[in-house]
């Protein structure tokens, strides 16, 4: 039986699992915040051999008004029988393995790496490098639409969450209190709130710390060396409880490559607030800061 990959998987590893046949879904998350249909051309014009789109609009949130979700903000999270429903016709099993990758190191495929562990999947990690480095290496690309995926069956069944979720309520009860060390994935300027090109309101979280998901990265797209990883991130909590860490973002489909990190380097699963600041800035009375 093959171990399976639950943090991050290199481009020989996925290859030599591709080479061996080993039962597993490769979701390719490329996406476009301010053009949600670039997802569907990016897929078409390239992609993995014999990935599947996992669309963020469609696929990974509650896109329609009447949809269930299990949080707010711009990517609602779906909630878990909504997502275990997906992942039948995307034809992922329980016993697979699942493969996350995307065109931007780990900016969107973190999401669904994420939601995996929430639904209680362990076998699910992100190719490290995405697909330049898939490319760099000589793994087979392929164009076009994907193949319809096989429903898995019998269908997936949701386990124990892996991961916690956060909501608002949850993170104004611990807002300025020592067991809560918010961290705003976000690039600086919009941490500080000079720029806002996509909520309402500029600015964060009070009282969060901002790593920018793109520090996690090497020249090459990979993540930073477990123990580089740790250095930065002790030096950004300064003493802070470890287990205090709650992961956020614009819309919660970045926070979880910062989660993801974290592991890396050796911390305790942080939980992510998948509102994140784009559900925050838009509920009525809450504290916002600048700066």
């Amino acid at each position: 039986m093959t171990t399976p990959y639950t943090r991050l998987i290199s481009v020989e590893q996925l290859q030599s699992l591709v080479t061996r046949r080993v039962p597993l879904r490769i979701f390719d998350v490329s996406f476009d915040l301010a053009d949600s249909a670039q997802a569907d051309a990016m897929f078409l014009h390239k992609h993995i051999a014999g990935a599947t789109l996992a669309h963020l609009g469609r696929d990974l949130s509650a896109h329609l008004a009447s949809a269930p979700a299990a949080s707010g903000g711009r990517h609602p999270l779906p909630t878990r029988d909504a997502l275990a429903a997906w992942l039948t016709r995307a034809g992922l099993a329980n016993g697979m393995q699942a493969v996350v990758y995307d065109r931007h190191s780990v900016k969107f495929c973190g999401r669904l790496w994420w939601m995996l562990k929430w639904a209680g999947h362990d076998a699910v990690a992100v190719l490290d490098g995405g697909l330049q480095a898939w490319e760099a290496a000589g793994g087979a690309t392929e164009s076009g639409p994907a193949l319809p995926p096989a429903p898995a069956h019998p269908p997936f069944a949701l386990g124990a969450p892996l991961r916690r979720m956060v909501d608002t309520g949850h993170v104004l009860r611990h807002l300025g209190e020592p067991d809560q060390t918010l961290i705003d994935a976000r690039d600086a300027a919009r941490y500080r709130g000079e720029t806002e090109p996509l909520d309402p309101v500029a600015g964060h979280i009070p009282g969060a710390l901002n790593r920018p998901f793109t520090e996690n990265f090497a020249a090459d797209g990979r993540y930073k060396p477990p123990a580089q990883l740790k250095a930065e991130f002790d030096a950004l909590l300064a003493g802070r409880a470890p287990a205090s860490v709650v992961c956020y973002c614009g819309s919660g489909a970045s926070a979880p490559a910062n989660a993801l990190a974290l592991e890396l380097a050796g911390y305790p699963p942080a939980p992510v607030y998948a509102g994140s600041w784009s559900q925050w800035c838009r509920t009525p009375g809450l504290p916002c800061a600048k700066g």
